[in-house]
């Protein structure tokens, strides 16, 4: 029952239906449209999915390095908030309580899959890590050479943050691709700010040492 839910809040709403699954959504915080979840607003739960799904399944790729397995993992978190949606309390930030639910389920993907993890890959067509752009060349704005080396450089970084020790990486990828700042990723991994500055700082100094040929 509560996977059929949530298929219909992941599947294609009718043409035209640009806007937000709830009505008015933007005047309430998340966690208030969590609360609307939990007295039984499936227009709430809807919405929460349409906002979150993208960066989810963004997030999980980057730790599992897998298109599928990102689907999976991102549908798996709205199964667990819609399941716990009865026991919400709206203690904490939403973000903080969503991507604590994500992280526990990408950390044990990784751990169950560490012997199964496929080459780490780019695909030519995938942006760059930090410009954004492609390295298609038909353009003619880059040559050939510049987009091999762009190629090698998103690999090189893609390799050693995936090489990061664990907490590390997490802290990352959250910092860095899905701009949380440093009180929120405290607050998924349970530190203080200062250690997860320090965590981060750690995580910083062994890429720009291990990347210097690229920077």
């Amino acid at each position: 029952m509560d996977r059929g839910v949530l298929m219909a809040s992941l599947g294609p709403r009718p043409a035209g239906a640009l806007e937000p699954a709830m009505a008015g959504a933007e005047s309430y915080t998340d966690a208030e449209v969590m609360l609307r979840v939990k007295a039984g607003d499936q227009s709430a739960f809807d919405y929460l999915v349409q906002k979150y799904r993208r960066p989810l399944v963004s997030f999980m790729y980057r730790m599992a390095r897998n298109s599928a397995a990102a689907e999976d993992l991102a549908q798996e978190v709205f199964l667990r908030v819609y399941r716990s949606r009865q026991t919400y309390e709206a203690s904490a930030k939403f973000t903080t309580w969503l991507y604590r639910i994500a992280t526990n389920l990408a950390v044990n993907h990784a751990r169950d899959t560490r012997h199964e993890r496929p080459e780490v890959t780019v695909s030519l067509d995938e942006p760059d890590e930090e410009t954004g752009t492609t390295l298609d060349v038909a353009d003619g704005t880059i040559t050939a050479e510049e987009a091999l080396l762009r190629r090698e450089r998103m690999l090189a970084i893609r390799g050693k943050v995936e090489a990061l020790p664990e907490r590390q990486k997490l802290a990352v990828i959250m910092h860095k691709y899905q701009q949380m700042d440093y009180k929120q990723i405290a607050d998924v991994l349970k530190l203080s700010e200062s250690a997860t500055k320090s965590l981060l700082f750690r995580a910083y100094e062994t890429l720009r040492e291990q990347l210097k040929e690229f920077l």
